[in-house]
């Protein structure tokens, strides 16, 4: 792939990612074909700081993980009242990586 477009790419959607998963990303889509920058460029990716925001709102009902499609631990989440308020404060410090990690499973499946 023209690596003026990857670079376009991790211009826009580097806040979806954790920063030492870049150079990786980089380097497979370069090597990805042309073929598929259409599917990658319609890939909807989760937004960190919406889901943190989300968390410190409604964190105690397993939304956070809902969206980011956790949904065994929503439905956990939900039927304690997050954790009795533990499980929620947690997520409030790991929701950001969680969503990221999905984020970066959800790229993969056009990377391999």
């Amino acid at each position: 792939m023209d690596s003026q477009k990857v670079d376009m790419f991790i211009m826009s959607n580097g806040k979806f990612f954790e920063s030492h998963q870049m150079n990786m990303v980089r380097e497979r889509l370069i090597a990805l074909d042309d073929s598929k920058w259409a599917m990658l460029s319609s890939v909807q990716l989760k937004d960190p700081t919406t889901t943190l925001i989300v968390s410190i709102l409604a964190g105690s009902l397993g939304i956070d993980r809902f969206m980011i499609g956790d949904n065994g631990i929503g439905v956990g989440k939900l039927l304690t009242c997050g954790g009795f308020g533990l499980w929620t404060i947690i997520d409030w410090f790991m929701i950001q990586g969680a969503t990221r990690e999905k984020n970066m499973q959800k790229l993969q499946q056009f990377l391999y």
